[in-house]
């Protein structure tokens, strides 16, 4: 018997060939990009989209991203009830609200960000967490104003803020009133930190344009994932301007670490310790303040 025999169901492998193939799902694979190992998608989720085989990073949603990040009770979102609108009555090739439809339809999202306070293994604070799969995670008056709003809702609860990037930068469709987030965001980090309260900023694939030339990098501490691409301009933009060949994993996060503007790469399975264990030090609390379990630390290990 084949490979593919032992693991299809039964009444799979009774049918004939084409009635087999019509009952396997579409979408049951993924080919990992770094070691060309097919693994099983509910496999891949399961280790929270990290590849078993040789530990690359493949990207992730933001809901479920928070959903392995945040302790599962206790938790709210924040500043859902935002809605983008068009108010440059942008069109390049087709209309800024075609875009925001499709995306919202193709993600289930009503923008770029989501926001949720919550507790991570017992400590509680709020994260911001972004959604690559909507526009690029393009950052718009929306992220801006979602972003505003869960730092202050972190400041009237006297907890701290964490913030997971991924995007490529500003929302071209809202020209200034994009690129004024940048402007806004760090304004409400300044007021975190004059009420004496930690920001952690997670950089994860990609971070770029104008969220990384704004908060992305002004955390108390900066993580990464590993190999997550990081800058500014992109690589091919850069070599394209300057005409000079870039060194080898030029913007990627052990590059940007060594040059010292990243303080940890972290393996996505471990954040949730990570982060708990950074904000408790942050906050000067006991040890057992960090709720652990076997499993977590087993993983940890």
């Amino acid at each position: 018997m084949s490979w593919l025999g032992k693991i299809l169901p039964t009444k799979a492998q009774s049918t004939e060939p084409k009635e087999r193939q019509q009952q396997i799902p579409e979408g049951l694979w993924v080919k990992c990009p770094s070691c060309e190992e097919v693994l099983y998608k509910t496999d891949l989720q399961k280790n929270q989209n990290v590849c078993p085989q040789c530990s690359h990073h493949h990207r992730i949603g933001a809901r479920e991203r928070l959903g392995h990040f945040l302790d599962e009770k206790g938790r709210d979102e924040i500043g859902n009830d935002v809605a983008p609108t068009d108010a440059l009555k942008f069109k390049d090739s087709r209309k800024y609200l075609e875009r925001l439809k499709e995306a919202q339809d193709n993600t289930g999202e009503s923008d770029a960000l989501v926001v949720m306070g919550g507790k991570v293994k017992g400590i509680p604070l709020v994260v911001a967490c972004f959604e690559f799969d909507f526009m690029g995670g393009s950052m718009g008056s929306v992220v801006g104003e979602r972003f505003a709003r869960g730092v202050q809702a972190a400041i009237d609860r006297k907890v701290p803020f964490v913030c997971f990037t991924a995007t490529g930068g500003a929302r071209m469709q809202e020209g200034l009133l994009s690129l004024m987030q940048m402007a806004k965001t760090n304004a409400s980090l300044t007021r975190l930190a004059k009420a004496g309260l930690p920001y952690v900023s997670v950089l994860t694939d990609p971070t770029m344009g104008g969220v990384s030339a704004g908060f992305a990098f002004v955390g108390d501490v900066v993580l990464a994932e590993p190999n997550a691409l990081i800058g500014f301009a992109g690589p091919r933009v850069i070599e394209t301007t300057v005409r000079v060949k870039l060194p080898e994993g030029f913007q990627r996060a052990e590059f940007i670490q060594e040059k010292g503007a990243v303080d940890m790469i972290v393996d996505r399975r471990q954040l949730r310790q990570q982060i708990a264990s950074v904000l408790a030090m942050l906050q000067r609390l006991p040890a057992q303040a960090v709720q652990n379990t076997e499993a977590e630390m087993a993983n940890c290990a």
